[in-house]
């Protein structure tokens, strides 16, 4: 109910290069995916937070619907969180966002605890400074010492497999900004 009366960012409609990026997608998406993506957009481009439940079997392109609405969000100049519960699945992420963004200028972080100390701070201050686009990550992105320039989506995958604590954090996180979550 809160989140209903709080004033979101309104992202602007597609452009062309919205358009070419979702061209360039290798496989030929399927209705349902078309169909997710269309409402998704459309409620991005509301000047409420969007609070969006995507559901799908795995394997089957919630990962490519995220990455659409990420698109946008970053075109508009917003950062983008992609929080996810496990540090494979992190770096899985990471991998398919770095390769699908990779004719475009879009900087991509990875925050877990497969990167070093250095790593992990060079990215934070790179979030902070709004250098960073997209960060992949796990509960890592919950901590204090994580602050971004103007984030404008969250992306969460498996949300029930987070803990209470984390859950409030994400609860915190996503006061007015879009919400994704991803499930199977």
């Amino acid at each position: 109910a809160e989140r209903e009366m709080k004033q979101g960012f309104k992202f602007s409609p597609d452009n062309s290069l919205q358009l070419m990026f979702e061209e360039e997608f290798p496989y030929t998406p399927t209705s349902d995916q078309l169909l997710a993506v269309k409402q998704i957009k459309e409620e991005m481009e509301t000047s409420h937070p969007m609070d969006r439940l995507l559901c799908g079997d795995v394997g089957y392109g919630k990962t490519e619907v995220a990455i659409r609405a990420a698109f946008k969000a970053i075109a508009d100049g917003k950062q983008v969180a992609i929080l996810v519960p496990t540090t494979i699945l992190a770096q899985q992420h990471f991998e398919t966002i770095r390769e699908r963004f990779q004719d475009y200028p879009v900087s991509i972080g990875l925050l877990n605890r497969f990167r070093t100390r250095k790593q992990q701070t060079e990215t934070l201050k790179e979030l902070k400074a709004g250098t960073v686009d997209v960060v992949v990550g796990t509960h890592r992105l919950l901590s204090k010492d994580v602050q971004y320039r103007d984030l404008g989506l969250l992306i969460v995958d498996e949300e029930q497999r987070f803990g209470v604590t984390h859950k409030e954090k994400i609860k915190q996180l996503k006061a007015n900004i879009d919400v994704l979550t991803l499930t199977a």
